[in-house]
């Protein structure tokens, strides 16, 4: 059965690309704007496989959405990577202290970006 990727980006641009992208790796893809959304799609009975996540973005950002996810029942060990423009090291630390299984810097190949998920996720 093909793994679950729940992608969170406010970038249309960025959702349509890695989700084509992964699509035609074999993976099934959620997508959500902000992480309100994606909170809403996790509390609504999605169950990811795996999370990724950019970290600038309006309404909820990724630092709170992983805090967020990571407070929920069940998703303690669910892998989340993070895909942002960010690439200081006080920020990879904080969303590492927040549970940050990953730290991705934009831009991110679709291969490399499977080859990654393909790390984290076994069995894959």
């Amino acid at each position: 059965m093909a793994k679950i990727i729940l992608i969170v980006d406010d970038s249309a641009l960025m959702l349509t690309s890695v989700k084509s992208n992964l699509e035609m790796a074999g993976f099934k893809v959620e997508a959500a704007e902000d992480g309100v959304k994606a909170m809403a799609k996790l509390k609504g009975g999605l169950k990811p496989d795996l999370i990724i996540t950019d970290i600038n973005m309006p309404n909820m950002d990724g630092m709170e959405l992983i805090k967020n996810v990571r407070a929920l029942p069940g998703f303690r060990f669910t892998p989340i990577l993070t895909m942002t423009t960010e690439s200081q090291a006080e920020k990879r630390e904080e969303g590492k202290k927040l549970g940050a299984t990953g730290w991705l810097v934009k831009p991110v190949g679709g291969a490399d970006l499977v080859k990654i998920i393909k790390k984290v996720l076994p069995g894959t």
